[in-house]
């Protein structure tokens, strides 16, 4: 395997009676760093350690490394912690491969609001909550119901989260929790509904070309009593010898109904799908009363040493912590292998896209269609009889009929089709029917031309709102997510529609005029 440079930061020395500074958070990546170093050992993968404590210095530490791959475990930094987010970004421009989530994920994922806001888009429930920009007054009629939990908008590692973060009705005591986060820590503040009394971490692996969640873990707050909040703060997270760490043991697997224990799985898992996840990640669940599942944040690149729920998870799945680790530099071994074959092919790349075209489809494109159709393993026969009979009416009625067809060629192949139409009874609303993209042709964008054009047309034609219909089904994460980035927002899910388990899903996007 290639070799590897493993970057850290060099954890902040906390000043002597300094209060309410996290440092303990800081000090815990140098466990991550012994654990990856032990591990990397006894693969018998040659590595180095280096590490850094401005955003500045990482540049110069890439500059002067030989390895092509880099084990990230840069959590934070001195003087701008959020900086950090940005260490994937600088190595890909160094022309290494990271191992762990990239900048776009670690962006968005530090920020709560955001990240709940294309959590609920994609159709993953969400606690209700507010955010209180600083030196804004609490917007109060837009409270969700109490119990509430106030957190700092953009940290992690539960800093700022302890027994006064929650609030049992709103008052002086509301007020007071987000004056705290604001003088502490000078960025806004999430007034966040406190659901239920239970907590789930759920983590996931990516391997093999696939994301495995992996076995389900509940945090065990049987020994809180009554007026003890139920939840995970830095005290739980980080200082030893509280209460709440040595309190606070985790159960896998989590003792929930498998009805419960299958909707936590398929929300994280379009967690992991909606943020841009990869490598490895944890998604933490709090669970209602009635046993509803709701996603409180997603946490990528979370804690790997031996103690880490993700660890656990991997020892109760029977994943080996050297398996573990094989496994994301693997990943990052093939991004750097597609990197340099895109680039070995990039003349190539330009000449085939040279060739593409997009035209009404014709008469002979239709077995290229089924075809194509057949290739994507998304379809079930008597999907592709019904696209087969649209495309019929379609090639039967003309350019002016009620179907408008369109084929994206490259080169003398058919490698994409879309068909869309006016909605009958309605005024400018327009169905996108089908749109697919041969498996031989996808990832070179065919999807956005094709979609791009029936927008167009619909424009064209006075149209004001594109609708898509689809599959609620896992193998369909893909496709949503596709729809999401286009624009589209998640109108309705009708439950159990195509089939028991496999709901339909309605986006829409306005089309604004020119």
């Amino acid at each position: 395997m290639a070799q590897v440079l493993i970057l850290h930061n060099v954890p902040r020395s906390a000043p002597k009676g300094a209060a309410n500074v996290y440092f303990e958070s800081d000090v815990g990546v140098l466990d991550e760093v012994e654990a990856v170093t032990e591990s990397l050992d006894r693969l018998g993968i040659s590595h180095r350690v280096v590490g850094v404590s401005y955003f500045n210095e990482v540049p110069q530490a890439l500059a002067a490394s030989p390895e092509p791959i880099v084990f990230n475990l840069v959590e934070s930094f001195h003087a701008r912690p959020e900086e950090a987010m940005y260490v994937p970004a600088v190595c890909k421009a160094f022309g290494k491969a990271v191992t762990g989530n990239d900048t776009p994920c670690l962006m968005l994922t530090l920020d709560k609001w955001k990240t709940k806001c294309v959590l609920v888009a994609a159709g993953v429930p969400c606690p209700a909550g507010v955010i209180v920009p600083v030196g804004h007054r609490i917007p109060r009629s837009k409270l969700p119901p109490a119990p509430l939990i106030v957190k700092p908008l953009l940290t992690d590692a539960s800093e700022g989260i302890d027994t006064s973060s929650i609030i049992n009705s709103p008052g002086p005591s509301l007020k007071a929790a987000v004056d705290r986060v604001h003088k502490q820590f000078g960025h806004p503040a999430l007034i966040e509904q406190l659901i239920g009394h239970r907590e789930l971490n759920v983590s996931l692996l990516e391997r093999d070309c696939r994301v495995d969640v992996l076995p389900l873990a509940e945090i065990d707050f049987s020994a809180f009593g009554e007026d003890r909040p139920k939840i995970v703060d830095y005290n739980a997270k980080w200082l030893v010898e509280s209460f709440e760490f040595q309190h606070t043991p985790r159960i896998i697997p989590a003792p929930l109904p498998e009805r419960v224990a299958e909707r936590v799985r398929k929300y994280a898992l379009a967690a992991w799908h909606a943020t841009g996840c990869r490598d490895y990640a944890r998604v933490d669940f709090r669970l209602s009363d009635d046993g509803e599942p709701y996603v409180l944040e997603v946490n990528p690149n979370p804690d790997i040493t031996a103690e880490a729920g993700s660890v656990n998870a991997l020892e109760a799945a029977g994943i080996s912590y050297d398996a573990f680790l094989k496994s994301i530099i693997v990943n990052a071994e093939k991004r750097l292998e597609a990197r340099a074959s895109r680039s070995k092919a990039s003349r190539a790349q330009k000449a085939r896209q040279s060739e593409f075209a997009v035209r009404r489809t014709a008469q002979a494109d239709r077995e290229p269609i089924h075809g194509l159709l057949v290739d994507t393993k998304f379809f079930r026969p008597d999907e592709i009889t019904v696209a087969l009979e649209v495309l019929d009416d379609a090639l039967a009625q003309g350019p002016d009929g009620d179907y408008r067809s369109y084929t994206v060629e490259v080169g003398r192949d058919v490698a994409g089709w879309v068909c869309f139409g006016a909605t009958p009874c309605t005024v400018g609303t327009y169905d996108v029917y089908w749109i697919a993209v041969s498996p031989q042709y996808q990832d070179r964008g065919l999807g956005t031309v094709l979609l791009n054009l029936a927008e167009e047309k619909i424009r064209e034609a006075g149209g004001r709102l594109s609708v898509i219909e689809t599959s609620g089904r896992d193998i369909y994460y893909s496709t949503r997510a596709f729809y999401l980035r286009r624009g589209y927002t998640e109108s309705a899910v009708l439950k159990d529609f195509y089939a028991p388990g496999d709901d339909k899903v309605v986006y829409t996007k306005v089309i604004a005029a020119n």
